[in-house]
């Protein structure tokens, strides 16, 4: 198994901290269901940027770069689908 050196920790940690801002508003959306201050198009190009860092990172086959995109996409993958389904059930944006 490899050392982690310092550039990799650092990653790792700002990794977890970016990724896991999300947390507040996905915990938020779950409690109480509402979703109407979300951007569709913020969570779409969100979830769609995140999904091309985790690619880039996982053909740099960076361990900071993957296990912070992983984790985000979690997030805005359930994001995107309340937001999504809220608009399909009240047709607003």
């Amino acid at each position: 198994m490899p050392e982690l050196d310092l550039t990799a920790a650092l990653g790792l940690i700002a990794g977890t901290c970016t990724t896991f801002a999300l947390a507040p508003q996905a915990i938020k959306v779950w409690k109480s269901g509402k979703v109407d201050q979300l951007s569709l198009g913020m969570v779409s190009l969100m979830f769609f940027g995140t999904t091309l860092w985790l690619i880039y990172g996982w053909i740099r086959l960076d361990i900071s770069i993957i296990w912070a995109n992983a984790i985000a996409i979690l997030f805005l993958s359930y994001l995107l689908f309340v937001k999504t389904r809220d608009v399909r059930r009240t047709g607003q944006r």
